[in-house]
């Protein structure tokens, strides 16, 4: 069994008295240290399968487990603190806290664990050290660029060191140098620290950067 097991996995939204078949029977394997490109049209269930592997979402039927733990049974409290543990998740938009720093929006995961203040400070800012923002970590998100505001992100994604980075379309609001950027950062994310990536995007030159591309269309693996 791979890193993340995902079998015969539906997924039905209900809107009013109406069902809306989001994923239909799907199975996917994925292993560890594997770097994965999710690619399909809008609508085709790439953001849902994302949130179903990182326990932001329950399936609707079918087994889901992601390092032997399955996920897509578990109690709302008892998933909480699974996520915390085990995912690291990059949006699109950064979701920075304004009036926090660099640093302080890193360190907000580790303020679920328990450790010493001096501890996530050291985190936070080893993490921004590997992202390349050793010389940021008192700046407010105003004061950094779109690339530097999503390396803030990234950062805060692995301080806690999770079994699994989840990535949704992290380009998608760059200019191309930019979005280049953080497309090596992810690269080296996976080779040199072994991060295991799943990768939500639209862009063929995004994906050319994973190890393995899967296409979705219509709720089904292509």
């Amino acid at each position: 069994m791979g890193l993340v097991s995902v079998s015969d996995v539906h997924k039905v939204y209900r809107r009013d008295t109406q069902a809306v078949p989001v994923l239909a029977g799907l199975s996917l394997e994925i292993d560890e240290g594997d770097f994965v490109a999710l690619m399909g049209p809008s609508g085709s269930g790439k953001t849902t399968l994302l949130n179903l592997i990182g326990g932001i979402d329950q399936p609707t039927s079918g087994v889901l487990t992601v390092g032997g733990a399955a996920i897509g049974s578990m109690k709302p409290r008892d998933l909480a603190r699974w996520r915390s543990r085990n995912i690291g998740y990059i949006f699109q938009l950064y979701n920075l806290i304004p009036v926090l720093t660099a640093v302080q929006n890193v360190e907000l995961p580790l303020l679920l664990v328990k450790m010493s203040g001096k501890e996530r400070m050291e985190r936070a800012k080893h993490a921004l050290g590997i992202v390349g923002l050793a010389d940021r970590l008192g700046h407010f998100p105003r004061q950094l660029s779109g690339g530097q505001e999503q390396r803030v992100a990234i950062a805060r994604a692995i301080v806690s060191d999770p079994t699994l980075l989840l990535a949704d379309e992290p380009t998608g609001d760059l200019d191309r140098k930019s979005g280049e950027e953080i497309l090596v950062l992810l690269e080296r994310l996976n080779r040199e620290f072994k991060k295991t990536i799943i990768m939500v995007t639209h862009d063929p030159q995004a994906a050319e950067r994973a190890t393995i591309t899967r296409r979705l269309d219509k709720g089904a693996l292509k």
